[in-house]
């Protein structure tokens, strides 16, 4: 049983905190109720961030993300209504959003058309509005930060995550504000690293427009530098048979979304008023079952970048804790290796070989995230559904060999690892006959008190 989170007395007098929603690298965000004044009986998600051990400058970012986000009160935006700095703990109490992500339930529908994309996108472009008309910039505009209101359609979308908003210099429109973003919807004058501003948002839209359409991104490449060669230079195309049943005006508003030049690019206000998105009627009905499959490839691979930035981002906060705290944090580790970690992956598939639950349990986290085929295409958390494998396997007469391939390992410092590798299934038919097939996977390894734990794991067929 979790230990239960201290409440300043502040925050305690007007909410109850109820079940967890989630967790990041900084924060947790729980469900909470009102129980005194205007809020009382309302529920709303508080996300409680430990401020004890965070530097000034993470603790200035909060308080500016607060600052922003108060003034934001729209439909399609996630509000913070309250925040409470108090007892080295940091209350945000928002909107509570319980659909989970667009992308997400895109790829759970039966039907999905154009017209659907043109409602979705509108939502977004509205957000937008409300936001520049207030001189913000929200400079992340991505998947993980649209979010329904609700499981059951119709669900609006709210834009999330305000942590790298910047507010616009009064009558500047354009300024330095920093590298910031995520890598595939960065725009050309951030990566040239010129004055930017409200523009970079409509291409983050021009690129979640294309991903809505046909379900894979404009930009795309392993190699960073690459991805990045192909943004500035504004490389993309619409590729057949995908792109043949998209109709031309959602084609065209991709193009103008997607222009290099921001003085060109159409900016919130011109995109709602462009007859793709005004014109309910316009957009086509015909079901994209292709745009659903894709996505869906899309969402894997995406979910698995998502793990691998935040065995980064611990990494990170474990550096600016200073060294005497890594050393609590992290008792004496031996210096991570490409052979170490490979050995603990062929230590794991071991044990699933040999149903050996105590030592697989003992080598992945107790919220390690995985997706595999069996898994119906959705993220898992925890060990609940690797326990049933193992308690409902035992009776299998035969016992697959397995073997790694061509392991590839990516370190990141000394307490985080990254392991991709195909791994040879070789088993008995009933027949008698010996067979064989390869699969892809990937595992996320990282130091947890002091221990290497897989903390997420990704199979596809290979």
């Amino acid at each position: 049983m979790s230990k239960p989170i201290p409440i300043s007395d502040k925050f305690a007098n007007k909410f109850e905190v109820l079940e967890g929603l989630g967790k990041g690298a900084f924060s947790i965000v729980k469900k909470c109720r009102g129980k005194q004044g205007e809020v009382t009986g309302k529920e709303f998600a508080v996300k409680i961030i430990k401020t004890k051990e965070l530097t000034a400058k993470i603790l200035a970012k909060l308080e500016k993300e607060s600052r922003i986000c108060k003034t934001l009160k729209h439909p399609n935006i996630v509000s913070l209504h309250y925040s409470y700095q108090e007892d080295n703990t940091f209350y945000m109490v928002l909107d509570l959003v319980t659909g989970g992500e667009l992308f997400d339930d895109i790829v759970k529908r039966e039907y999905y058309s154009e017209s659907q994309a043109s409602n979705c996108l509108r939502q977004v472009l509205q957000a937008l509005q409300f936001c520049h008309e207030r001189n913000i910039i929200h400079r992340d505009i991505k998947p993980e930060n649209l979010l329904l209101t609700s499981k059951h359609q119709p669900s609006n979308i709210k834009l999330a995550d305000f942590g790298l908003a910047v507010e616009l210099e009064k009558s500047i429109d354009f300024a330095w504000y920093g590298f910031a973003g995520t890598p595939g919807y960065l725009s050309p004058e951030i990566l040239q690293k010129v004055p930017y501003g409200r523009p970079v948002d409509l291409w983050a839209c021009g690129v979640i427009l294309y991903i809505l359409l046909v379900g894979y991104p404009p930009f795309w490449h392993d190699d960073q530098q690459k991805l990045y060669a192909s943004i500035r230079n504004g490389e993309y195309d619409f590729p057949s048979p995908d792109w043949d049943t998209v109709t031309d005006e959602a084609k065209t508003l991709v193009t103008r979304l997607l222009t290099r030049d921001p003085m060109k690019r159409l900016t919130a206000g011109e995109s709602l008023k462009q007859s793709w998105i005004f014109t309910p009627e316009l957009p086509s009905k015909f079901h994209r079952q292709g745009t659903i499959d894709g996505l869906r490839s899309f969402n894997a691979r995406r979910k698995l970048r998502g793990a691998v930035i935040s065995t980064i981002l611990s990494n990170q906060l474990i550096r600016t804790l200073g060294a005497h705290k890594e050393a609590q944090l992290i008792p004496g580790p031996k210096p991570v290796s490409a052979e170490m970690i490979i050995n603990l992956t062929k230590k794991l598939i071991d044990s699933i070989k040999l149903r050996d639950w105590e030592t697989y349990s003992t080598l992945c986290d107790a919220e390690m995230t995985c997706f595999e085929p069996e898994c119906r295409q959705q993220i898992v958390g925890g060990l609940q559904f690797h326990k049933f494998y193992f308690e409902n396997s035992r009776g299998n007469l035969a016992t697959p060999e397995y073997e790694i391939l061509k392991p590839n390992v990516k370190l990141f410092k000394e307490n985080g690892a990254v392991i991709s590798y195909i791994k040879k299934v070789t088993n008995v038919s009933e027949s008698g006959e010996i067979v064989s097939h390869d699969v892809k996977e990937t595992r996320v390894w990282n130091m947890v008190g002091g221990k290497w734990k897989c903390i997420h794991f990704h199979r596809s067929s290979y």
